[in-house]
């Protein structure tokens, strides 16, 4: 069951492969919609916020470093034997207190995660697959490694296959613009069902932009 509070309106649900763009689509819709109106969620947040009580440094575990990397085998390990206990133990923690009405959940790993949210928010929950080759991946300096690429973690919603939206994200800037124009504007439609003034003001905004890209006016 989810805490309760303000139900969100929309929540949407990345997953993808390491290094296929996932924080990047993400942040970029962040950073279009506005803060206040849109939170990233975040999932390994509270798990690497609980693995570095064996004694690690918790900031250094949430940013791209060899830090991090040192320890991502053990850390999926820990996160494993946590899930089966309670699969929705992380899903519960990064719902708590989030007051914006969008939510994009930017690292959606296994299906037990679309269920929890399912059930949590039915109709308000979307998935989406960021896609990107293995080519564009290790130009961004993905390299396989046994016990991380090939782990649950990694291949849990490979077979899937149900997803909502499919963003791909291959390095094409163009297109990747105008996929994320055509996610915000389903994500404009939702807040559009009832939304505040100030809300409401955002969209504007929104939906200026993504006028601009259409080349027409708002």
């Amino acid at each position: 069951m989810a805490p309760q509070g303000g139900a969100p309106r929309l929540v949407l649900l990345f997953s993808g492969k390491r290094k296929s763009g996932k924080d990047f689509v993400t942040e970029a819709l962040q950073s279009r919609l506005g803060a206040d109106i849109c939170a990233i969620l975040r999932l390994s947040g509270p798990l690497k916020e609980q693995y570095a009580q064996h004694g690690l440094d918790f900031q250094r575990l949430l940013d791209a470093s060899t830090y991090k990397e040192a320890y991502r085998r053990d850390m999926i390990r820990w996160g494993e034997e946590k899930r089966r206990a309670d699969p929705g133990f992380f899903c519960r923690k990064i719902v708590e207190g989030v007051s914006q009405p969008i939510w994009l959940v930017s690292d959606t790993r296994r299906v037990s995660d679309i269920q929890w949210f399912r059930e949590a928010y039915g109709a308000a929950m979307q998935t989406v697959r960021v896609f990107a080759s293995e080519q564009s991946r290790q130009q961004r300096g993905w390299v396989f490694t046994p016990g991380v690429d090939d782990a649950e973690s990694e291949c849990d919603l490979d077979d899937f296959g149900d997803f909502d939206w499919v963003i791909e994200n291959h390095g094409d800037e163009q297109h990747l613009e105008e996929q994320l124009a055509n996610l915000l504007k389903f994500v404009h439609s939702r807040l559009y069902l009832s939304g505040s003034r100030s809300e409401l003001g955002v969209l504007g905004w929104a939906w200026g932009w993504l006028c601009r890209m259409w080349g027409s006016q708002p």
